[in-house]
């Protein structure tokens, strides 16, 4: 056999990418699956959304290469969207660039900034990404762990004290997945005073901001932020359009111009009627919101019905599409999620897909309308 890149001797396929075949597999038998296990919005895009992209098939040039940095109003939306939800201005020319998806902006970011053993602090728990790409690219992932006794925030005076000089970023995610914790302006001031004082980039993985949140904030926004920080950004959970890979990322324009030589080496700019699409939903009111969560806030109580009847314990307070939930002392998460699978057809995500501080975690999407989850709730009663 042809040997593989010594860079994916270390490397798994994604947890979901393999348990979900797993889960069509039983769906195939005849099971029926209810996927608590992702997520990946089952709601509609704004209606504007989807006019937008069908009036854009017959542009003339709808279907030619389009720029690697978007269509100039594109960035003009997402600077207006940052500037009316955030309170942040940025430049539209040069401190934003447009994405196929966030996922796709930590690879370019990681290739940008990143060399063979420069080291980059990961949250534990956190977005499996970040330590994927991490090694992907043959940096050397150091974690900083998340628990419950401090709102699953980093301890920053903790970090100060490592050895911190082969520390070339920082990924940071808040409103937190998967936990769905928040940070305060305050920690924002702190985490930017962090970077300066160590030399680090710091990046905020920032897609939940507007999910059952009543206080949207960007990194951004902190005095001096953008010297030393990047945000990236999506419009997968806050307007339904996970499949239509747009995202973006905003920091100066020095720091933006280095990623842009490695997205422009890898890919061509994001179809053109999809850029409309997202012009569109960067314009939408607030109607859309309050709509979007009055259909969460409804799921989320029945999720936490859900977590009651396994005798989970969870915070009622916690923001994003996601219910984080502690089983009952002494439960083996992956064990837990196998047996709701094969004796419930219940697939929900095992907190330790996330670093070891998800051990005894247990993860629920609100991406499931309320009749599944209320026969869900009826299976573990055995109803």
């Amino acid at each position: 056999m042809t040997p593989t890149a010594t860079r994916l001797d270390h490397i798994k396929e994604y947890y979901f990418s393999r348990k979900l075949k797993e889960v069509r597999a039983l769906a195939t038998q005849g099971h029926d699956i209810i996927n608590m296990g992702i997520g990946s919005p089952d709601l509609p895009a704004p209606d504007t959304v989807v006019q937008a992209l069908k009036s854009a098939m017959v542009d003339a040039n709808a279907h030619q290469y389009q720029s690697y940095i978007g269509l100039p109003e594109l960035r003009e939306a997402m600077a207006g969207f940052y500037n009316r939800k955030y309170n942040v201005s940025v430049d539209a020319g040069t401190e934003i660039l447009p994405l196929m998806g966030s996922k796709e902006g930590i690879m370019h970011i990681s290739m940008a900034f990143l060399n063979p053993g420069d080291e980059v602090l990961i949250p534990n728990p956190g977005y499996p990404t970040y330590n994927a790409v991490t090694k992907l690219v043959e940096a050397t992932p150091v974690s900083y762990p998340l628990d419950a006794s401090n709102n699953w925030l980093p301890d920053l005076q903790a970090l100060s004290k490592r050895d911190l000089s082969k520390v070339k970023l920082m990924w940071m995610n808040y409103p937190h997945m998967p936990t769905g914790a928040n940070a305060s302006r305050s920690f924002y001031e702190e985490v930017i005073a962090f970077a300066k004082a160590h030399s680090i980039i710091i990046v905020n993985d920032n897609p939940y901001s507007f999910v059952l949140n009543d206080t949207p904030q960007s990194l951004l926004s902190v005095d001096g932020a953008k010297e030393v920080a990047l945000e990236l950004n999506s419009l997968s959970k806050t307007f339904n359009m996970a499949g239509w890979r747009v995202g973006m990322l905003l920091g100066n324009s020095t720091l933006i111009s280095h990623v842009l030589k490695v997205k422009s080496n890898m890919d061509s700019g994001m179809f053109y009627g999809i850029q409309k699409g997202a012009i569109a939903a960067l314009q939408v009111g607030d109607e859309w919101f309050e709509k979007m969560n009055q259909t969460y806030r409804e799921r989320r109580e029945l999720i936490f019905e859900l977590a009651k009847t396994l005798q989970c314990t969870f915070d009622t307070h916690g923001v994003g599409m996601f219910v984080w939930a502690k089983l009952p002392q002494g439960i083996d998460a992956e064990v837990f999620i196998d047996e709701m699978l094969i004796k419930n057809h219940i697939f929900m995500t095992p907190g330790t897909i996330f670093g070891t501080q998800g051990e005894g975690y247990i993860r629920f999407s609100l991406c499931v309308n309320a009749q599944r989850i209320k026969e869900a709730i009826e299976r573990v009663k055995g109803i």
